[in-house]
């Protein structure tokens, strides 16, 4: 739900709380904002940047190898990544390095310009994404279909699996993945053992090590995967291959810069533009993958009642686009890889408890010590089994999971367009080709709009599969024009949009087929008539009337068709609705539950089964419990825009909680007891909300209530609610205000009331009251005027021990609660729109 405001857990006056000045922070306070000035290093930073640095150098060596690039260059960019991007990013815990997604660029552009013009362009491209991020257009790339992301990414992926498959076998890989292909079989005719067995061991550990099970592989998990397989890989080639190729970093005196760029602007321009969108696209998908990462763990710890983990900001996508153009733009001219952020590195860095940046700065630091202090280590380490790191590096960049949601969302042919097009002509040449099959596609599916007509007994059924536009207004005009005049028909609509240009076809051809006697009616694909009335005399039945008890009047008349909105499926005539009614006018109630399941088998639930389907495999985890009235005018879902799975919702006459100690078996009632039970104790809810409404039926019943009143079942169950009437008659508790003002009548004074007593109630149950204890359970207390449509949410801390007892104070239009960050909290914060 949008907001709930807590109700006191006790009933003390505010001379008996803590002043400000005395520094107690209330807890739904606002936090004190971080001070500034200083860098701060945890201990959780501290060991995740120990498990990042030992993640990223071998990572590191090896995409150098990958690309055929100078060693160092890789150590270069990994330290220049951590401590550049990670001091002045947008995503905190984002670990910023040499980039797996530029691996095949980088190696054509390194055998046809040469590798010190190839940092020259690496520097371009930092000061174009400098440029790109102050011009906030980082979340316009994001728009691009995720099918060509994801497509550009597993095509880059495998390009690298087939160029270190080569590397593994002792070989050079060739220019292009097709090559890699082509020239793999002569490879597997004539090759040295030892480079195959090294790296096939490699990829055994990167697989295994991380499903080890027992307490030993427990113990033995908490070593990166990468580290632990390429320190194997090293020692037993050491051991059974001493003349293996190994890594051979050069002399830091040798280490190349770069050199004013040669060659035409044309291509120089293209290869910065390059460099520049894939290296952009990494990063900014690895910082949204980080904010969802961070967010799980947040979650999971709550869940578990471990300490959760400081929350961290949301990204600011330009701010990392910024840092990463100039992460790369000091890379380059230091003689370093192109970085962008990877989604390898960053898990890791979550995964590993890091808390702020610092872990990612820390990270950058210990790879510099490490390219100056461990050359004689690090050139100990097998080529094979840098390849075979790598190479399964890109094999993960092929998600199966993207995969699968593309072909959900019917998008797969612009994936293996995509991924095809990267694979057989490159880069740039395969995003170009996505993005011409998905226009492709969407116009495919635009104009994809199928007019049939079928006559029986001297009446034509016109019926319009898909979407009305103005691709589709030549077949429309043909179909509608061959029709005789003054004829006899039911246009059936069977779409979600209609544009301008078809609708005024309908429009016109509507009017002359009138004007000559002919009776027209439009219908959905279930039959129900569509019309858009000319004033709310002649109302008819919308997609909405079922809040309107399906009222529709009987009077509207063949009359000219009304001016509708042109993006709209409104057409113009409607006839009168011909299901059968009641003697109240309404139509039966057999036949609306049937209209409305086949409306929602029609339309929502094609939206919501995926959604479904995934609370069924999971279960149900409400964070909120929701008690209210069974009233049939509170739509629960509605005024808490609330969906599937995030409301446990109880509903009895009245909403009352029968106390634990409520008298007698005859009027003691469990169903109450049993469902707060559970939502507490087993699905662990983390508040629980009582919600009354105006003009409630059971409140009216018990101030009419006679003495004599006889004791039937509704009588015993309103018996919960006479603490409740006791409460308002009572000289020790003031009324209750609503919004600034006094209740208009008895009726809202006990409803308002009533709410405050239920909460009493509430509270009295064992496992409410360990909950409240341990403070991981509030109490809300809520307040729906119907005729009104407004919420009023019980304050906390209303009470000054003379003044009113409760105040229910009014929710505004687009009121942000607590929000910090753009995230809302049940929990009004000081200059909030609440109107008391």
């Amino acid at each position: 739900m949008s907001a709930c405001v807590p109700t006191r857990n006790d009933h003390s006056s505010r001379s008996s709380r803590p002043s400000r000045a005395s520094g107690f922070k209330r807890p739904h306070s606002p936090p004190p904002p971080p001070r500034r000035g200083r860098f701060r290093i945890s201990g959780a930073d501290l060991s995740a940047s120990i498990t990042v640095f030992l993640i990223a150098v071998p990572m590191s060596l090896g995409l150098a190898v990958a690309m055929d690039a100078p060693l160092a260059a890789g150590l270069v960019s990994a330290a220049i990544g951590g401590i550049v991007a990670g001091l002045l990013g947008g995503t905190p815990l984002q670990v910023s390095g040499p980039s797996a997604g530029l691996t095949v660029v980088t190696a054509e552009l390194i055998q046809i310009y040469g590798w010190r013009t190839t940092c020259a362009i690496t520097v371009g491209a930092g000061l174009l994404q400098i440029l790109l991020g102050s011009l906030r257009a980082a979340r316009s790339a994001l728009a691009v279909s995720p099918a060509i992301v994801h497509g550009t990414l597993a095509g880059i992926g495998v390009a690298i699996a087939l160029a270190q498959l080569h590397i593994v076998f002792g070989e050079v890989p060739r220019s292009s993945a097709l090559d890699n292909v082509l020239s793999l079989p002569s490879h597997l005719a004539h090759f040295e053992p030892a480079g195959p067995l090294i790296g096939a061991l490699t990829v055994v550990l990167l697989v295994a090590w991380p499903r080890m099970p027992g307490q030993i592989g427990a113990a033995l998990r908490r070593i990166p995967a990468a580290l632990a397989a390429v320190v194997i890989a090293t020692a037993v080639a050491a051991a059974a291959a001493p003349g293996i190729a190994r890594v051979d970093l050069p002399s830091w005196h040798s280490h190349a810069l770069p050199e004013l760029p040669q060659g035409p602007v044309a291509a120089l321009a293209t290869a910065v533009f390059t460099v520049t969108l894939v290296a952009s696209l990494e990063s900014l998908l690895a910082a949204v993958s980080v904010d969802k990462l961070a967010a799980d763990r947040s979650t999971t710890a709550t869940k578990d009642g471990s300490t959760p983990h400081a929350p961290v900001k949301r990204s600011d996508l330009d701010r990392e686009l910024r840092a990463q153009g100039l992460a790369n733009a000091v890379s380059g001219l230091a003689g370093g890889l192109a970085v962008s952020g990877g989604a390898v590195r960053s898990s890791a860095n979550v995964r590993a408890g890091a808390t702020s940046r610092a872990s990612t700065v820390l990270h950058g630091v210990w790879v510099l010590l490490a390219a100056v202090l461990l050359i004689t280590a690090l050139e100990w380490i097998p080529l094979a089994a840098l390849a075979a790191l790598v190479m399964v590096v890109g094999i993960q960049m092929v998600s199966f999971a993207h995969i699968r949601k593309v072909h959900r969302h019917r998008e797969f042919l612009v994936y293996g367009a995509t991924i095809s097009g990267v694979i057989l002509a490159g880069v740039l040449e395969g995003v170009a080709i996505g993005i011409v099959v998905a226009v492709a596609v969407a116009l495919h599916r635009l104009a994809r709009t199928r007019i049939t007509v079928t006559e029986q007994d001297g009446r034509y059924l016109v019926a319009a599969r898909g979407q009305l536009t103005f691709l589709a207004v030549p077949r429309l005009s043909r179909v509608l024009g061959k029709l005789p005049q003054g004829v006899d028909a039911v246009v059936e609509l069977d779409g979600f949009f209609m544009d301008h240009a078809a609708y005024e076809t309908i429009q016109d051809w509507y009017a002359a087929q009138t004007a000559l006697g002919g009776r027209i009616e439009f219908t959905g694909r279930s039959g129900g008539r569509i019309a858009e009335p000319a004033s709310a005399a002649h109302s008819c039945c919308r997609p909405w009337t079922p809040w309107r008890n399906h009222h529709c009047h009987d009077s509207v008349q063949d009359t000219a068709p009304t001016t509708a909105a042109p993006d709209s499926h409104v057409v113009p005539k409607a006839a009168p609705p011909t299901a059968p009614k009641g003697p109240s006018g309404r139509r039966h109630g057999a036949h609306r539950l049937l209209s409305g399941l086949s409306s929602f088998q029609r339309t929502t639930a094609p939206l919501v089964r995926e959604e479904l389907a995934r609370l069924a495999a999971e279960g149900q985890r409400p964070s909120q419990l929701f008690l209210t009235c069974a009233d049939s005018r509170l739509v629960t879902s509605m005024i808490t825009a609330s969906g599937p799975g995030d409301l446990f919702t109880v509903r009895n006459v009245g909403n009352l909680v029968p106390p634990p100690d409520a008298g007698d078996a005859e009027s003691n009632d469990d169903s109450v007891a049993a469902a707060i039970e559970y939502a507490v104790d087993v699905l662990e809810v983390e508040s629980i909300t009582i919600c009354g409404h105006s003009g409630c039926g059971a409140m009216q019943a018990l101030l009419g209530a006679a003495p004599e009143t006889p004791r039937t079942p509704l009588w015993r169950w309103l018996r919960h609610g006479l603490p409740s009437l006791e409460r308002m008659r009572s000289r020790h508790h003031s009324w209750a205000r609503i919004a600034g003002r006094l209740p208009t009548d008895a009726v809202e004074q006990l409803c308002l009331t009533n709410v405050v007593q239920q909460l009493e109630h509430l509270r009295a149950h064992e496992s409410v009251a360990r909950r409240l204890a341990a403070g991981t359970l509030q109490l809300h207390g809520m307040y729906f005027h119907v005729g009104e449509a407004q919420a009023y949410l019980l304050t906390e801390g209303a009470s000054s021990g003379t003044g009113p007892d409760e105040v229910f104070a009014r929710v505004a239009p687009g009121a942000v609660w607590g929000a910090e960050d753009g995230v809302d909290s049940p929990h009004p914060a000081p200059g909030t729109a609440v109107d008391a």
